[in-house]
């Protein structure tokens, strides 16, 4: 930091400058912007010149940032969440989507679907840096590096999380606090950053207010503490406010760097209410932490009613940690979601005399230093503590790894349910119409999510998962059917709307919230879905590696498969919810086959009552033969989408053998596996090693548009070839390969998207979950085969 000498006039702005290196000086010439002048603006670049000469400083190089941002790509952001929302933040520090305060409450970011008024948070270096990203080791914890000759900078980014409860006890429950936690030190050298923090409430829909007041939890009761500011946004529904603390972190005798907020008017790029922005100098051993949150005791928030506050306790004591990152607070559990704030009852901290004591409620504490890294190493150990339960020891242990951590992102802990992605409308290719909101609990989904987790030793998810499917099963459509997905909360209604006014990923419109495919199970009897099959596997391991079916569940699951079994012959829409007619879809039979199977097995494995053991067994029997004689092209010798169009291939028969439905040896699906393998201008599915849902020119879905190759399908792909090559070892390179070219299209810190476009770009919405569903169980199968010569 360089204070001007009286010698040189200059704006006001320009009394502190950053210098960057011993012998050179970068002046940003955003700071010249009140000067309309021609003359006085380049007599104060002439002086600015006389200033470097005058400070022994052999070069000054003027820049001005005017390139506008444009969209980075869905593959250039990372994942940060709370297992109540998640929030994307990208390559280059700015927070792209970010939903308060659950997954499928509507957005306050949303940068990535409209880069000029969808919202965004950024923290960025004035000057041209490279940046580099990646999760701190077996964490969730987000850390984004700028870097240039002149200094290096970190960000880490997370939402807090509380450690697991401690087994011998805890004097109070530490709670989840519901913040978004940035944390910005510059490492080496100095670096300015300019923050600018612009919510846009309710999808960019809703006006709001912005005001910068003294910040009243800013360290209260410690004595000589400058008063710091906050920055509260208020909207007609929720708000927010944005607080900070500096700080030092080396013991020389430097000062905490000034932060000083302003608001920033980004009206003429259509945002409904005053940004706030900041531009702090930081050198070497100097921090800055910001906290968004909603404030605890506000009337307006997005928090759904379903989840009930907990009961108040009554706690004495500091609630300020006593050390900082390097002392551990003590392990306890707590929830508190933002409905359930106004029933914490108050901490007492006492003022450092001892005089006069200051309540503070559990989910309110004072913003200090020390809380901060506590809460920072209390989240990391969290992670770190989880994901060491795995069981997996196999190759690919990374990839493996960084997918459970991601997929556990996507649970929604308070019932239990597990999102299919985080985000909304990001489209299966750019400038098409394929965009659609993936924030509810698909059946389908959840359960192939839960089965992953299963097999590396997370038991405790998937009996969370099953409680959460169980409550669904006492409250089944009036026919005995279930919807194929439902909300985080458990409810049936999702309404799709389009929001018009966004302008889609790229210009990729419509932009959609809500979801239409939640209305493809209707009441009336002959509408059946596939998601059946994947509900009873998940039930049958489940009670295999998790807790034992108790009686009155197991009366639950009967029914489900005496459903199954009176709609076999029925029509659907099946795994890739077509939006047109329903048709008697291959993948559909195959599933339902599934269902009536783990019946079966549930009721002879544990000695369960089956009234309709020989009905069920006759269904079964029928299904099977039904499918290899109407599904079969017997021309083409493959298995095809559907009884009407055997002519069209579909990748979704991959899960015969996975599911046990036939040995991946049986010649009919060796044939069909072969036909995949094809490329598409051979009649195929598969370019470059990744595989296409199906050729969406021969297969009308009611969508229309392209798209990508499905990183699911190339999965599949991967593990039939997995257990193909038990008998026929040649398929066994084959599927070694793949899966090593499908990890080189993991992103920068090694999370999938939903689909790769020809050029190799992540499309859709990210994270995916089923994708890192099926990248574990192709990694675990392959290698146990590679391993052991055989899978499960």
């Amino acid at each position: 930091m360089l204070l001007i000498d009286p010698l040189f006039t200059l704006p006001k702005k320009l009394t502190k400058l950053h210098i960057s290196t011993p012998g050179s000086m970068y002046v940003d010439m955003r700071i010249l912007r009140g000067v309309t002048d021609k003359r006085t603006f380049s007599i104060y670049q002439h002086r600015l010149v006389r200033l470097c000469l005058y400070t022994q400083r052999r070069t000054v190089t003027f820049y001005e940032p005017t390139m506008e941002r444009g969209y980075l790509p869905i593959a250039d952001h990372a994942l940060i969440g709370n297992l109540r929302t998640a929030a994307l933040v990208s390559l280059d520090g700015s927070v792209e989507s970010y939903c308060v305060p659950h997954f499928d409450s509507p957005s306050v970011f949303a940068r990535i679907l409209d880069k000029d008024k969808g919202g965004h948070f950024s923290i960025q270096p004035t000057i041209s840096c490279r940046s580099k990203q990646n999760y701190l080791p077996s964490s969730n914890v987000l850390q984004t590096k700028f870097m240039n000759e002149v200094g290096v900078v970190s960000v880490t980014d997370f939402l807090p999380r509380p450690l697991h409860p401690s087994p011998f006890g805890a004097s109070h429950p530490k709670p989840l606090l519901p913040w978004l936690i940035r944390r910005v030190e510059c490492i080496r050298g100095a670096l300015t950053v300019n923050v600018e923090v612009a919510p846009a409430f309710n999808y960019a829909r809703n006006p709001h207010t912005t005001s910068i007041v003294d910040d009243d939890t800013a360290e209260k009761h410690q004595k000589a503490v400058e008063k710091r500011q906050k920055a509260v946004f208020e909207s007609a529904d929720l708000t927010l406010d944005l607080r900070y603390v500096a700080e030092k972190t080396v013991a020389e005798a430097i000062e905490p760097p000034i932060v000083v907020l302003t608001t920033l008017d980004l009206s003429a790029k259509g945002h409904k209410g005053l940004a706030v922005q900041a531009t702090i100098s930081l050198v070497e051993g100097q921090a800055v932490t910001f906290v968004l949150r909603h404030p605890p005791g506000s009337t307006n928030s997005y928090a759904s009613p379903q989840i009930q506050a907990p009961k108040p306790q009554t706690t004495l004591g500091p609630e300020v940690p006593q050390a900082g990152i390097s002392q551990a607070p003590r392990a306890t559990v707590g929830t508190v979601d933002a409905q359930s704030r106004k029933a914490s009852v108050g901490v007492i901290a006492l003022e450092n005399d001892g005089s006069v004591p200051h309540a503070r409620p559990h989910d309110d504490p004072y913003l200090t230093k020390e809380l901060v890294h506590s809460l920072l190493h209390m989240t990391n150990r969290y992670w770190y503590d989880w994901i060491r339960q795995s069981t997996y020891t196999g190759s690919w242990k990374e990839a493996v790894l960084r997918s459970a951590l991601a997929l556990k992102l996507l649970i929604f802990e308070p019932t239990g349910a597990v999102v299919a992605s985080p985000t909304f409308s990001l489209p299966e290719y750019i400038g098409g119409t394929r965009n659609w909101d993936y924030r509810y609990s698909w059946i389908r989904d959840s359960s192939f999510t839960l089965y992953a987790l299963i097999r590396l030793g997370f038991t405790e998810e998937a009996n969370a998962f099953l409680g959460f499917i169980f409550e669904r099963l006492r409250d089944k459509n009036p026919d005995g059917s279930l919807q194929i997905m439902y909300t985080i909360h458990g409810e049936k209604e999702i309404p799709e709307i389009e929001l018009t006014h966004l302008d889609g990923h790229k210009s990729s419109k419509p932009v959609r919230v809500g979801n239409g495919a939640a209305d493809h199970v209707q009441l009336a009897s002959d509408s059946v879905c596939d998601i059946y099959g994947e509900l009873m596997d998940c039930v049958y391991l489940g009670q295999k590696y998790g807790k034992p079916l108790g009686y009155d569940d197991w009366v639950l699951v009967r029914g489900v498969v005496d459903y199954v079994v009176e709609h076999i012959h029925d029509t659907d829409l099946s795994i890739w919810e077509v939006r047109n007619r329903q048709r008697h879809f291959t993948y559909s039979k195959i599933m339902l086959w599934v269902a009536i199977d783990r019946g079966l097995r549930l009721a002879d494995k544990r000695s369960l009552p089956c009234p309709n053991r020989l009905k069920w067994l006759a269904a079964r029997d029928e299904l099977y033969e039904e499918i290899m004689e109407l599904a079969w092209n017997k021309e083409g010798k493959y298995f095809g989408q559907s009884y009407e169009e055997t002519d069209v291939l579909d990748s979704a028969v991959l899960i015969m053998p996975l599911v046990f439905f036939m040995q991946a040896s049986d010649p009919r699906f060796v044939s069909t596996l072969k036909q995949i393998l094809k490329t598409p201008d051979k009649g195929g599915l598969t370019s470059n090693n990744l595989v296409y849902r199906y050729d969406t020119r021969k297969s009308d879905d009611g969508v229309g548009g392209e798209e990508g190759t499905f990183c699911l399908c190339t999965l599949w792909c991967i593990e039939a070839l997995t257990r193909a090559g038990q008998s026929d070892k040649t398929f066994l390179p084959k599927a070694v390969s793949m899966f090593e070219d499908f990890l080189l299209y993991l992103n920068h810190v090694g999370l999938c998207s939903e689909e790769v476009s020809d050029a190799g770009e992540g499309l859709g919405n990210a994270v995916q979950g089923f994708t890192h569903v099926t990248l574990i169980s192709a990694a675990y199968n392959l290698s146990r085969t590679l391993d052991k010569g055989s899978v499960e």
